[in-house]
């Protein structure tokens, strides 16, 4: 066997068997302590083979990615790809949602007691409940909020309370509006990807994005619609600083704002932000200027919510006092903080595994290739050090301890951005002739030695996605 695939599925295989050791440990640990507060460790869900509504569609849209995605990400025009990712992405999302049908997969999820709907009847006077806000984290205040109103700054709960006003009312709406919002992630990654390392990686990576296992906690939750802000603020950061756009920066900045106020944690997207200077710095130096608007944007949603009351860092210091003292100062650190990463397994799948390998690789090859313009030679080495950001955001997130368990969902975020190592898995493009592209990814084989066939790790996607859905009651 070549040496690169083998190397794969040996990368595939140790992140079969670090799921495999903390599913394991988990079991005991959660059997004989009960401290980890999740029925079905690393993942916060319990064991429930169903059948539902979204299966046969859910079936169906894999089929048909797996079969056609490739071929059409290669040959279709950039314009009609953006808008047919968008609208797999959603069919692939709501499909697995509705596995768990209507009421229990889209329109209850947002109404439990832990969430955000939960809260809206308390923001009929908005500047009082922001001015109020930090006296009700703490568990001992009085008429403290549900945990997730209260874990993330009231951007979050806000945008609820906005759909709520307008008519959009009830959990139905506001899940409808996490999936459709959310979907556009996956467009937001590929238009970043092809700003900064080339439209040839872009689309390889496009049928991984799509049909990635992370869509089984996109629908319904409302860090997919986190996911979103954070990833269109990456994304406008990239056509900012290539483009040298000056508009496309104040958004840009913009959306890193409202990001930081819809969870504390994503500031952590500044990683990647700081990755996306870099590789776009020849662009900043044509036209310095474009750090103004960025950082004139970045600070108006912190300046709104400052005037209208609400002190982010009290706020944050506050939430965890309150992680600790619910389940968050319970779970043992020491096996979250590697547990944490079988989860990560689980959201981006055994291809994703495969492409972190390749990335490492790719890194160490061509590392002198990654601050080089733009080009054939440097476009592998600038989405590998792309991916590299995304990923040490969320080691970062996982050695600091607030994040023990339910990383399936509060790091979809970070976990999208390691998607795109799938295409290192594609067949290398001719980055000058699109149609040789489009020929090897069609045959779902390599123009050269040394390739597992596309649609294999696109199968192996697909598979983990539905098995986990419909194996699986996820919840949180």
């Amino acid at each position: 066997m070549p040496r690169g695939p083998s190397r794969d599925l040996c990368a595939a295989g140790a992140a079969v068997l670090l799921v495999t050791t903390a599913v394991l440990v988990g079991r005991h640990i959660q059997g004989t302590s009960r401290t980890l507060f999740a029925d079905w460790p690393p993942l916060l869900a319990s064991w429930e083979p169903h059948l539902g509504p979204g299966t046969p569609a859910a079936v169906l849209v894999a089929v048909a990615t797996v079969a056609y995605g490739p071929a059409l990400a290669a040959r279709l025009p950039w314009r009609a790809l953006v808008p047919l990712t968008w609208g797999t992405a959603t069919a692939w999302t709501s499909s697995l949602a509705l596995v768990d049908g209507w009421q229990r997969g889209i329109a209850g999820r947002l109404t439990t007691p832990h969430e955000y709907l939960r809260a809206i009847d308390r923001f009929h006077d908005v500047p009082a409940a922001l001015r109020g806000f930090t006296g009700h984290i703490l568990l001992g205040s009085p008429d403290h909020w549900p945990a997730h109103t209260a874990g993330h700054p009231p951007a979050a709960t806000l945008t609820f309370v906005l759909l709520d006003r307008i008519g959009l009312r009830g959990g139905g709406w506001a899940g409808v509006w996490c999936i459709t919002v959310g979907a556009t992630a996956c467009v937001a990654v590929l238009v970043a990807v092809r700003a900064l390392a080339g439209e040839g990686l872009a689309r390889g990576a496009a049928p991984f994005v799509v049909l990635a296992p992370a869509a089984v906690w996109m629908g319904t939750s409302a860090d997919a619609y986190f996911a979103a802000v954070a990833a269109w603020a990456v994304a406008l950061l990239a056509l900012a600083v290539t483009g040298r756009s000056l508009w496309w920066a104040g958004v840009s900045g913009l959306l890193f704002g409202l990001t930081c106020y819809l969870s504390y944690g994503l500031t952590l997207v500044a990683l990647i932000a700081a990755a996306v200077l870099v590789l776009g710095r020849h662009g900043i130096r044509g036209r310095p200027a474009l750090l103004v608007p960025l950082l004139a944007g970045l600070a108006v949603v912190p300046t709104v919510f400052t005037l209208a009351g609400f002190n982010w860092w009290e706020a944050y210091h506050l939430l965890v006092t309150r992680y600790h003292q619910g389940v968050g100062g319970v779970r043992p650190y020491g096996y979250w903080v590697w547990a944490n990463l079988a989860c990560t397994v689980l959201v981006t799948g055994l291809a994703t595994a495969a492409g972190l390998r390749r990335t490492g690789a790719v890194l160490v090859r061509h590392r002198g290739d990654v601050l080089s313009r733009p080009g054939a030679a440097a476009a592998e080495a600038r989405l590998a050090l792309l991916v590299s950001a995304a990923l040490l955001a969320l080691l970062v997130a996982d050695l600091s301890g607030m994040s023990k368990a339910e990383t399936e969902r509060i790091w979809l975020p970070f976990a999208l951005w390691l998607l795109p190592a799938c295409a290192f898995l594609t067949p290398a493009p001719a980055l000058g002739s699109s149609l040789k592209f489009s020929t090897s990814l069609e045959q779902g084989g390599p123009p050269r030695a040394g390739r597992t066939p596309v649609r294999a790790w696109l199968t192996a996607q697909a598979l983990l996605a539905l098995l986990l859905n419909h194996l699986l009651l996820t919840r949180w």
